[in-house]
């Protein structure tokens, strides 16, 4: 064999290696390209998500109204200013899942402030969990609806405690409202309501209590026709069967006037 047949030979073999070499360089530098593009549509799509998730609970959680110091709401912003809230008292006494059902059938949200003294049995708890669980919001109205400016402060905190942790034992969660009996409140109670991560609430007004009113048509005329009726006023009713008998004509009544209804959960609560 020639040495220039030998000279060809070992230079056809050795280009045919760095051919071999450098496409398998370019193939690995393309892999590497697309696993690197790949990652960083992986991330920009992840980093959307995130933001899309953040906008979705900003947005749901945005509070819509603020408690005035005469107990009625302000819009915030461009909220609809001309609104109501409903409250019902003294839950969940004869009459509340009753008026439960019939806000659901109206589709109208509502605070049911609770008493200790109507939790004691399974029964009572139950009923409570199903008001719950129609998508109404639990309040705090003391254990035994007594005046809280004649109670000692270990009274006025077993008073409001105690119910926060009945509520939270049969719902899961703990009342973000408080409203006391009589409207009667003190210095100690301000501060217990507001450890407890409430927001102190009265009422703009409510009538179901004097005996005039006992009555579901003469209910229904003065709380849609009172002089007290503004917008963002917070009505105060009770569990009561003439207040039960009038929910429905007080509805639509507010409904006729243009009036729509506050949901609880867009209410500033407490800082």
């Amino acid at each position: 064999m020639s040495k220039r047949f030998i000279y060809i030979l070992t230079m056809l073999i050795l280009l045919l290696a760095a051919c071999t070499q450098e496409n398998k360089e370019v193939l690995e530098g393309e892999s590497e390209d697309a696993t690197v593009a790949e990652e960083q549509v992986s991330e920009d799509e992840e980093d959307k998500n995130l933001e899309e998730v953040s906008y979705v609970e900003d947005d749901e959680i945005k509070p819509l109204y603020l408690l005035d110091k005469s107990w009625g709401f302000q819009p915030i912003d461009d909220a609809n200013s001309k609104v109501v809230l409903l409250t019902i008292d003294d839950a969940p006494d004869k009459y509340a899942l009753y008026m439960a059902k019939t806000l659901k059938e109206l589709d109208v949200p509502a605070i049911f402030f609770v008493n200790g003294h109507f939790l004691n049995t399974d029964e009572e708890k139950a009923v409570l969990k199903e008001i719950y669980e129609m998508g109404f919001t639990i309040g705090n109205h003391t254990k035994t609806h007594a005046n809280l400016q004649q109670l000692s402060e270990v009274e006025q905190k077993d008073e409001i405690v105690s119910v926060s942790d009945v509520v939270e034992q049969v719902i899961g969660e703990r009342p973000k409202f408080f409203r006391a009996p009589f409207g009667q409140n003190t210095d100690y109670s301000k501060e217990i309501v507001a450890d407890d991560g409430m927001l102190l609430m009265n009422w703009t007004y409510g009538y179901d209590w004097e005996k005039q009113y006992m009555e579901a048509e003469a209910l229904a005329d003065i709380m849609v026709n009172t002089e007290f009726m503004r917008d963002g006023a917070n009505l105060l009713m009770h569990d009561r069967e003439w207040t039960a008998a009038a929910l429905k004509d007080i509805v639509e009544g507010l409904r006729a006037k243009g009036y729509d209804f506050i949901d609880p959960e867009t209410i500033q609560g407490v800082e």
